[in-house]
């Protein structure tokens, strides 16, 4: 891998813990304050750390020019799947069959998200596009 590639890799994961700190502080909240069950504070947080990732990636990691509503598009078929799935192993794993911590689950789970959407932004959403925002000098 190419020092660009580390680049692109460590500014992926420096948003991606900014998107984890919105995510793992709204979900706290509505869990703590307003009792929420676990997979709807979840989702709710997923929602909200996924519009602030994509937004901060699109710009300054994989700096493309693509369209926008095609690239959220993309973004928003990925999430189709990861959500409901994630959703549901929330629930199971909280829930009283397993009554695994609320925050080990969704620590797991943004581990998971978080190979599994950097590949899939990197190859499918900004693959062809990648750069293509820089300015020229």
């Amino acid at each position: 891998m190419n020092k660009t590639e580390w680049m692109r890799s460590f500014k992926f994961l420096l948003f991606s813990v900014s998107a984890g700190g919105i995510q793992l502080a709204t979900d706290a909240l509505f869990l703590e304050v307003f009792h929420f069950v676990p997979w709807l504070s979840y989702l709710i947080a997923l929602v909200l750390s996924v519009l602030w990732n994509f937004t901060l990636n699109r710009k300054f990691t994989f700096r493309s020019a693509n369209n926008v509503p095609i690239a959220m598009l993309k973004v928003a078929v990925f999430y189709l799947i990861f959500t409901p799935l994630s959703t549901l192993w929330t629930a199971y794993l909280t829930g009283d069959a397993v009554g695994w911590n609320e925050y080990v689950v969704l620590v797991a789970t943004m581990l998971v998200n978080f190979v599994s959407e950097f590949l899939y932004d990197r190859f499918i959403v900004f693959g062809k596009s990648i750069d293509t925002a820089v300015k020229n000098k």
